[in-house]
């Protein structure tokens, strides 16, 4: 009897349906395709691209890319999670928390920004001004991701500096803060109009981000009463006083 109890206690391992898998992968897959579209369509006919350009671009005919996508929106959300994921992979390739000086790793990060930027200028432009975001609410994607991605520079660095004193949501803030003043520059820079020339070099402008990035999060420190020694390494710039 405790034998059977035991038995009908058991509960059974949930099975995964394998056609349900592969329709996932295969839909990701998909959707992965059209936003690889989206990016040459951008490269080449600019922030004006529209879902037909993005279909034609991917060898498919629209209906399909509505199939995968609910609305104008929704691809637009995936061009921004893109942008996102790229932009952090890049940087976080390039820089080394452990030993760069946070003077270099803010220079290195605004260059490889410098360096996204300059090689998909639209998809920037599109992100900034897309018509596929028309109303205030359509946007909200694009502050999320911003948002998330400044918890994640926040949660990272509270890690490096291994100071339990140090808030995340204050770090946070200044971050969130740090790609709003980033985008507003990006947009100056690139100008509306992708024929018009970029307004200053692209070292020059790496230049004016780096120095913006470290102020905002200077002013920070200040706030939270920690002092700065941008020539040191991250774990070891900032003091509490």
């Amino acid at each position: 009897m405790t034998r059977k109890g035991r038995e009908l206690d058991r509960v059974p391992p949930k099975r995964v349906d394998a056609r349900t898998e592969r329709w996932r992968e295969h839909r990701r897959k998909v959707r992965d395709e059209f936003v690889d579209a989206a990016f040459r369509a951008l490269d080449r006919f600019g922030p004006e691209v529209s879902m037909g350009d993005i279909a034609k671009e991917a060898g498919a005919a629209k209906p399909k890319l509505y199939r995968h996508f609910e609305d104008k929106t929704d691809l637009y959300n995936a061009i921004v999670d893109r942008v996102r994921d790229m932009l952090w992979e890049r940087i976080i390739a390039c820089i080394d928390l452990t030993n760069d000086s946070a003077r270099a790793l803010v220079r290195r990060a605004a260059g490889e920004y410098a360096l996204v930027v300059g090689e998909h200028p639209n998809v920037f432009r599109f992100m900034l001004h897309s018509h596929f975001a028309q109303q205030a609410s359509d946007t909200e994607r694009a502050l999320q991701s911003a948002r998330q991605s400044a918890r994640r520079a926040a949660e990272l660095f509270t890690q490096v500096l291994q100071d339990d004193s140090v808030e995340v949501a204050s770090v946070e803030l200044v971050n969130y803060s740090i790609f709003g003043a980033v985008a507003s520059a990006t947009d100056w820079w690139l100008g509306v109009n992708r024929a018009q020339p970029q307004a200053m070099p692209v070292e020059q402008f790496v230049d004016y981000l780096a120095e913006i990035i470290s102020a905002l999060a200077e002013a920070n420190s200040r706030l939270n009463g920690i002092t700065v020694d941008a020539d040191l390494p991250l774990r070891l710039a900032f003091t509490k006083e």
